[in-house]
């Protein structure tokens, strides 16, 4: 390669800083209280949900350890992952999303208006996954999202549906902590995600490259879902913005560990007592990097509003409610295509 491509070239205040701050303030959680089906200390529950909703609080992002998504699952999808990114560009554009669904290979994302260093290839968890068919609020029309086929590797799509599969437990288990963090009943979530979810496994795959100082894997961003369960390889590269000081800190790969990040929807559910914390990922000169994070999303219908057991005279809504799959698919337009505005936010419901 010769001259950057400008498409991947970041504003100069949004450039990566090559020396970066180590995050030895990012939690590690050991979830074995809840996994660990021969302890029945409810002390242990008691300090655990404690220690997650102190990490919602203080970082918006946490690591976990002792989670019970088998540690084969997940060798087998980043094996499966290097031998599809690993195929010639014609190959993989045979299964290329297009304007119609959001799954597949896709290799032109956006992230505020800068094109990433990256190929992603996303996988629904439900087959087929319902949406509107516009983001226009008055059309009621819905259609189907199903996922494709690749012939390589073999059972590609098999091994897929057997990762989510298990990190979607994980994914209801950490709800159901988050929602006693914040004096709810355990399975107060559960509602919005038990039927018609939305929610996608992405497969990274950040090459090597020769502009660190330039572009970004991903640029600086927040996840509009309700959660992220992110599975990285040892090359890292993950940044997050500390709330404290407003500092990009480097979240550091621990072995068989996941990354999870409060999403968008919980910022709102819980009425800005957990926030969704911006973060951007790294490239590396050197090496590739490979990541699988899970975007845990509720059904299209959901209205995402703060849950009224939170808000009170006191602490009123600070949010418009606003349907989750029209919004979805506003997001998605902008994803793939340079737009001269930003992209909606929740700050644009947001009550003055």
């Amino acid at each position: 390669m010769g001259e950057v491509d400008p498409a991947f070239i970041q504003d100069p205040e949004h450039r990566p800083n090559l020396s970066f701050i180590q995050a030895e303030g990012i939690p590690v959680i050991d979830l074995s209280p809840i996994t660990n089906h021969t302890i029945q200390d409810p002390s242990s529950l008691e300090s655990l949900v404690k220690e997650i909703g102190s990490a919602c609080k203080e970082w918006g992002f946490f690591q976990v350890t002792d989670h019970g998504v088998p540690l084969s699952l997940r060798q087998s999808i980043e094996e499966a992952s290097r031998k599809f990114f690993a195929q010639s560009l014609e190959e993989k554009r045979k299964v290329r999303r297009d304007e119609n669904t959001m799954s597949g290979y896709y290799d032109t994302e956006h992230t505020k208006n800068v094109r990433d260093w990256k190929e992603v290839f996303d996988f629904f968890a439900k087959e087929p996954t319902l949406i509107p068919l516009t983001s226009d609020e008055h059309d009621d029309r819905v259609t189907h999202w199903t996922n494709p086929s690749p012939h390589y590797p073999p059972n590609f799509r098999v091994i897929i549906q057997e990762y989510i599969q298990e990190v979607e437990k994980l994914a209801f288990k950490l709800l159901e902590l988050i929602a006693l963090s914040l004096g709810l009943e355990a399975k107060r979530f559960e509602e919005f995600f038990i039927k018609d979810q939305t929610s996608f496994v992405r497969l990274n795959h950040y090459p090597p490259c020769p502009y660190p100082h330039l572009a970004l894997g991903v640029g600086r961003h927040k996840d509009p879902v309700g959660l992220t369960i992110l599975a990285q390889d040892e090359v890292g590269g993950l940044e997050v913005k500390r709330k404290a000081d407003e500092e990009w800190i480097r979240v550091e790969p621990t072995p068989d560990a996941y990354v999870i990040n409060v999403g968008d929807i919980i910022q709102v559910w819980s009425n800005d007592r957990y926030e969704s914390v911006e973060h951007r990922v790294m490239v590396n000169s050197e090496k590739e990097r490979f990541s699988f994070p899970f975007f845990f999303s509720p059904a299209h219908d959901t209205k995402v509003k703060p849950l009224e057991e939170l808000i009170n005279e006191q602490n009123p809504p600070k949010y418009r409610p606003y349907e989750w799959g029209k919004f979805l698919i506003n997001r998605n337009d902008s994803n793939f295509k340079k737009q001269n505005v930003e992209n909606l936010q929740i700050y644009h419901y947001k009550i003055a």
